[in-house]
């Protein structure tokens, strides 16, 4: 499916704090709150020939944990899988914020 491109992603800070204390809540103290990524990775990624964005698939490492994998898209949205795939993102916790309003 064609993705009709020109979306404003962009939320209040409002809402993304609601949206992050709700997922809080329902996972409790056990799953992790966050994952980053550096900039060089995410611009080399976006950087590739035909991508017209990013996808974000959720995974499980082999202990179980949470993984978030990004690949680029194209404009049709079908994935770049002969480029740049990402994951070995820093987990929130262990790597968090002292204070953050998405993490409070």
């Amino acid at each position: 499916m064609a993705y009709p491109g020109g979306q404003d992603h962009r939320i209040t800070l409002a809402e993304a704090a609601s949206l992050t204390r709700r997922h809080r809540e329902r996972a409790g103290a056990k799953g992790p709150r966050a994952f980053a990524f550096g900039r060089e990775a995410l611009d080399a990624l976006l950087a590739q020939a035909g991508c017209a964005g990013l996808r974000i698939y959720l995974g499980r490492g082999e202990e179980g944990d949470t993984a978030v994998v990004l690949v680029g898209m194209d404009a049709d949205g079908a994935d770049l899988t002969d480029g740049d795939v990402l994951d070995r993102s820093w987990p929130c916790p262990p790597y968090c914020p002292e204070r953050s309003a998405l993490a409070e």
